[in-house]
């Protein structure tokens, strides 16, 4: 990753995701675990091949960030910090820990979609205010600790749509569990 982050200074669109298993030599290859990793996780992985991901920080041009299955474990503060990102999905990374506060990092984000993040999503949806001039498009799904107020996400002027989904700790007087799409 190292010589990609070198010979590819103008990179916008970048996708990682499950990295797979050799059948011949019956070993799995991830990426290397982040901060406080999920110590059950890391034991059980302990003898799969590493790869490591910290030079995704140097693709400060990034336009599209995805997360598909990456087998992330822990925290990767790196992966936060993309000042021109429009569009970021993290979808069945269930081992990645963060905090919706990180999207302060990408003040230009439009679309945010995350999916599958079980127990180590956390937060408040109050913290999406901070990109309530660029979001458009927003989905949070099977993300149980993210909590909040629905109505928080009120006068958000480009908003398209909102899709909140099995989302438990969400509150408000006009929050049934539905999803919601306003008016363009």
């Amino acid at each position: 990753m190292r010589a990609m982050a070198t010979a590819l200074p103008n990179l916008q669109h970048l996708e990682l995701g499950w990295l797979g298993y050799d059948y011949s030599t019956k070993i799995t290859h991830r990426y290397a675990h982040g901060e406080d990793p999920d110590e059950e996780k890391a034991r059980s992985s302990s003898d799969d091949i590493t790869h490591n991901i910290d030079m995704v920080s140097n693709f400060t041009k990034l336009r599209v960030l995805k997360l598909d299955r990456a087998e992330l474990n822990g925290k990767y503060p790196y992966l936060f910090n993309f000042p021109l990102l429009q569009h970021l999905k993290i979808s069945d990374c269930p081992y990645l820990k963060w905090d919706l506060g990180a999207l302060a990092g990408f003040p230009l984000l439009k679309e945010f979609h995350c999916a599958g993040s079980d127990g180590f999503l956390t937060g408040n949806i109050y913290c999406l205010r901070v990109l309530k001039d660029t979001l458009e498009r927003v989905t949070i799904e099977s993300c149980p600790q993210v909590e909040g107020n629905f109505m928080d996400l009120a006068n958000f002027p480009r908003l398209q749509s909102l899709i909140l989904r099995r989302m438990d700790s969400i509150v408000g007087d006009s929050w049934h569990g539905f999803s919601y799409f306003p008016k363009a």
